[in-house]
């Protein structure tokens, strides 16, 4: 099975955790993005720091920020990397809240796990800090948009007509 690319099996089909210690440390960079879709209202709220709560976009950058670094403990085959940066920002639409978080390191394998567990758990922390005023909101599109270093070099998402909504 490994042959086919999946490379966390074995050629017996077990899981593994990769052997990155061959590889030579280089810099490299992921961004992600999600968004929460919510009432104009609770937006409003959001936007005004209006939630009774506190400040939803400062303690969600920081749950980010702490996702990212975390990664490792809580997806199974995921290499614990010395992150260097994190940035985790946001953009209020009318019926959302668009999050985007941007992990750098230099070290053997990317952040992809990492940027993208950064805007998973801030997009849980905006739900839980805005669920006594919207029980609507819904967390979705959450994916990688962006990735640098390494031996399978750039990616960058195309925008999709989805993507523009």
């Amino acid at each position: 099975m490994a042959e086919l690319g999946f490379t966390h099996l074995d050629p017996l089909g077990r899981a593994r955790m990769v052997d990155v210690t061959p590889k030579d440390p280089t810099h490299r960079r992921a961004v992600a993005k999600g968004r929460v879709f919510m009432t104009p209202e609770t937006a409003s709220l959001v936007a005004r720091g209006a939630v009774s709560k506190g400040d939803v976009l400062a303690v969600a950058r920081v749950a980010g920020i702490q996702a990212a670094k975390r990664a490792s403990d809580l997806i199974p085959l995921c290499h614990p990397l010395l992150i260097g940066g994190v940035f985790v920002n946001f953009r209020i639409e009318d019926d959302h809240v668009e999050i985007e978080a941007q992990v750098d390191t230099v070290d053997r394998t990317g952040v992809e796990m990492e940027a993208l567990t950064a805007v998973a758990v801030a997009a849980l922390t905006i739900y839980d800090m805005c669920k006594s005023a919207d029980r609507t909101m819904r967390i979705s599109d959450i994916a990688l948009w962006e990735k640098s270093g390494g031996r399978s070099g750039t990616f960058r998402r195309e925008i999709s007509p989805d993507d523009a909504r």
